[in-house]
């Protein structure tokens, strides 16, 4: 099974620096990054080693979801953000779990082995959200994850098409979830620690993705297996 890690970039340049040595790219056998309209000199920083660079015309990951189960040659696809909260190591345990024979795999920050960025927070707002929806999804449609909503996974590429995804922006990740529980896809969980965000700042602010996520779960529930 063939394997490709497409790195989602939007001016990383900060985190690309410090996670370019510790990303295994030997592992894979394509490396594709898709970037949206990046500024501060990620495109030249990939090309100078050159990696492939896919500009992603529309904004939003889902956008770039969309895209790599388009172009990408692998039949395991991993995404991953370099901005300092996914662990590079993991990517690799991703990829493994398709190749065992998992049609989704997801890095859970909320196994009993986990760790997430507001672990020592004294009011994890975002933690608790992630959480909320989680249940959510596991209640409407007989889940049984910890993290339905990280971005950073891995999918079988013909799996992601029975999928049928729509949703633009930080929703995807929730109904890539939610659309596998409904039609009974194995999907595995790793524990991952999640780091601290290197440079730049999260363009996922907590209540407008929060609304966002809410109507993805209402219109999953309307929807039905109707997708």
């Amino acid at each position: 099974m063939k394997s490709s890690l497409v790195i989602l970039t939007y001016n990383e340049i900060e985190g690309i620096k410090n996670l370019f040595d510790k990303i295994p790219f030997q592992k894979f056998d394509q490396i594709l990054v898709i970037d949206y309209q990046t500024t501060d000199g990620t495109v030249e920083f990939f090309k100078e080693r050159r990696i492939k660079v896919i500009p992603q015309k529309k904004k939003g990951r889902g956008e770039a979801f969309r895209m790599a189960s388009e172009i990408a040659e692998g039949d395991a696809l991993v995404f991953f953000s370099p901005d300092g909260n996914e662990n590079p190591s993991d990517a690799v345990k991703l990829k493994k779990a398709i190749e065992q024979g998992y049609d989704m795999a997801i890095a859970s920050r909320f196994l009993s082995e986990s760790k997430n960025e507001e672990s020592e927070k004294l009011f994890p707002i975002r933690a608790w959200g992630n959480k909320l929806f989680t249940f959510l999804a596991n209640l409407f449609f007989r889940g049984n994850l910890s993290d339905s909503i990280n971005g950073f996974r891995a999918v079988r590429k013909d799996k992601f098409k029975e999928l049928r995804v729509d949703a633009s922006g930080f929703a995807i990740e929730y109904q890539m979830s939610i659309r596998a529980m409904k039609i009974g896809q194995k999907i595995k969980e790793i524990p991952t620690i999640e780091g601290r965000r290197i440079g730049g700042k999260s363009t996922a602010k907590t209540f407008p993705t929060g609304i966002k996520l809410l109507k993805a779960l209402f219109k999953e529930i309307k929807l039905g297996n109707n997708f």
